[in-house]
């Protein structure tokens, strides 16, 4: 019998923390859990894109944003692909992801955000969570975007469990993988888990 999965991720800059439940939703257990690289190697500063286009004049500047955005879809993509092939040979369909998101604040054009090294910060974040959305229409998968702010609330909500339970319950979750089970894996698999419980 095949059963569901899902995915979950939280991105950093050039890499994103994947983790991907399966099972019912009242007592899922994590089948996988890896570090996805979404920043091109090849292309120098293409961790800290923002960073690395400041200095430069504004249509080098541009070109060099469009081609590491390039680049980091398409990284996206195929790790993406890779985590469903490989849910799939476990006997295991993913049914969705779970993003985490930031503040949702929008941003100016490249223009402005490169005049400000706060903007800088939001861009990259943005530009890492967006590559990992772009991928999941892609891959065709369903996505479910969370506030990392609103996450512990929404998930205590939307699975009907106290906050202090689910914190509890997303931290056994990792007992059975081992280390690391840091911020990122546990924000990673409470998204998991929100989206196998839809």
């Amino acid at each position: 019998m095949i059963k569901r999965a899902a995915i979950g991720l939280r991105a950093h800059s050039g890499w994103a923390a994947l983790v991907a439940l399966a099972g019912p939703a009242s007592s899922p257990e994590v089948i996988a859990r890896r570090r996805i690289e979404i920043a091109d190697a090849g292309i120098r500063g293409s961790k800290q894109p923002f960073h690395a286009a400041e200095p430069l004049e504004f249509p080098d500047a541009k070109a060099y944003i469009e081609r590491c955005s390039r680049s980091t879809e398409q990284l996206a993509r195929e790790a993406l692909q890779a985590a469903m092939d490989g849910l799939r040979d476990r006997r295991t369909e993913p049914v969705g992801c779970g993003i985490i998101l930031g503040s949702g604040r929008a941003l100016p054009g490249l223009e402005a955000i490169l005049k400000s090294h706060a903007l800088i910060h939001t861009a990259e974040g943005e530009f890492f969570r967006q590559a990992l959305l772009e991928a999941c229409e892609h891959c065709g998968i369903p996505v479910l975007g969370v506030k990392e702010k609103e996450l512990f609330t929404r998930g205590a909500a939307q699975l009907r469990t106290p906050v202090s339970e689910l914190e509890r319950r997303v931290q056994e979750m990792g007992k059975s993988v081992g280390p690391p089970w840091t911020e990122d894996q546990k924000y990673a698999a409470l998204a998991a888990w929100m989206v196998l419980e839809r």
